[in-house]
């Protein structure tokens, strides 16, 4: 029987600490007035605190721990959603159990009018803002919200063979990480034959086996699957794949679009493993075809799913940064794949404007049940938050001249 060293025991005793002070409702600090209610004239109010998210690696060890251990805080507390529903209804949604689970059901409820819209972006800004917000309020933490720079992982500009640098990159730290990729899958994993994920590892996507969420259980999906079977958190990772929409000449591309139409269709592609642009080059990179990340509805299952997105969020801070007018640019069909094509068919719906409405559902601590419009996020120190880096137009990383430490 192999015996834990004295290290091992006292991490482990910390970490079961913290998830009892969590449980018991200790980290939970009070919304301050002012500070998102409907009877604020902002509607993520003053910032009492401004915060800088910073990319992964270069957060102290500490502050590693800190988020990973809130993180599993919100993942192991008890959620609101049921709680809110009528009694006669929640038998159809018995998995949505966590605070994590409130997230994820709402990304479930809304996947088909949050991607291939013009609002794809505002929404996933106030979606990754208001789990930052949920491990300030509900898991006291108060150190940076990470970003994963991927320039930083993939050495060419372009696909590539070269898989170390994505592989070994800090992200997966078996201890002081997300974990890894996944193990050897289920026999009965069906195979995806001609919509394989170009580029997966062979023999792998099923458990994660290390890192911070290694033991974490998936309650949500497959699918759109609210009362489905719970499951371990799983990736299927396809380097080849990432390294052709991360590397730096994607991104180069995307931030030399002309306005907001173009750069939103750059960012998250197309509904194919041919046109699927730095969005989907993140969510299929690391969740192939098996992984929880590749779920359409239930990818922000996977805890990777944040850094991800809080990047997509720099990229596009970046692109408004360079002119502006940014600021108030917003196009784009409200439903899902509206797209305006010259001398094609006429569009279904009206576009996007700056007062598309944004909700969150119970997921949402500041405004449930209302939300706000896309004009409230378009600027992030309005969200009281901003980056330590941005991006030039070539999409090299250039200091952020508002960055304080």
């Amino acid at each position: 029987m192999a015996v834990m060293s004295v290290a091992g025991r006292r991490i482990m005793y910390f970490v079961t600490l913290v998830l009892l002070l969590c449980s018991t409702g200790v980290f939970s600090v009070p919304t301050p007035a002012g500070s998102g209610g409907s009877s604020s004239t902002k509607p993520f109010g003053n910032c009492n605190k401004f915060y800088y998210r910073k990319e992964w690696r270069t957060l102290s060890y500490l502050e590693r721990f800190q988020f990973l251990m809130a993180m599993n805080c919100i993942i192991s507390k008890t959620g609101k959603t049921l709680g809110l529903m009528k009694p006669t209804e929640r038998h159809l949604y018995s998995s949505i159990k966590t605070r994590y689970d409130d997230l994820v059901a709402t990304h479930i409820n809304q996947t088909f009018d949050v991607h291939y819209v013009g609002h794809f972006l505002p929404f996933h800004r106030y979606y990754t803002w208001t789990l930052e917000k949920m491990l300030r309020d509900e898991a006291g933490y108060t150190g940076p919200f990470p970003y994963w720079d991927w320039h930083r992982d993939f050495p060419t500009s372009g696909p590539s063979n070269n898989y170390a640098a994505f592989i070994n990159t800090p992200m997966w730290d078996a201890v002081l990480g997300f974990g890894g990729n996944g193990g050897v899958p289920p026999p009965n994993t069906p195979d995806p034959g001609p919509m394989a994920v170009p580029g997966r590892i062979p023999g792998a996507g099923g458990c994660v086996t290390t890192g911070a969420f290694k033991t974490m259980t998936v309650n949500l999906g497959p699918g759109n699957l609210y009362n489905g079977t719970s499951r371990c958190l799983s990736r299927d990772f396809a380097p080849y794949f990432a390294s052709r929409y991360l590397a730096k000449n994607q991104t180069k591309v995307t931030l030399q679009t002309s306005d907001y139409g173009y750069f939103q269709r750059s960012v998250e592609g197309g509904p194919s493993f041919e046109a699927s642009g730095i969005h989907g080059g993140g969510h299929y990179g690391i969740g192939g075809n098996t992984g929880t990340m590749g779920d359409l509805y239930i990818s922000p299952g996977d805890p990777a799913f944040w850094p991800h997105h809080s990047n997509l969020d720099r990229v596009w801070w970046s692109w408004q940064k360079l002119n502006p007018a940014r600021l108030t640019d917003m196009s784009g069909p409200s439903c899902l794949m509206d797209y305006y094509v010259p001398g094609g068919p006429p569009q279904r719906c009206a576009n996007v404007t700056l007062d598309q409405p944004l909700n969150l559902g119970y997921a949402d601590m500041v405004k449930i049940h209302v939300g706000v419009k896309v004009r409230d996020i378009m600027n992030v120190r309005d969200m009281c938050y901003d980056y330590d880096e941005l991006l030039d137009i070539n999409g090299n990383n250039i200091p952020n001249p508002l960055y304080t430490s």
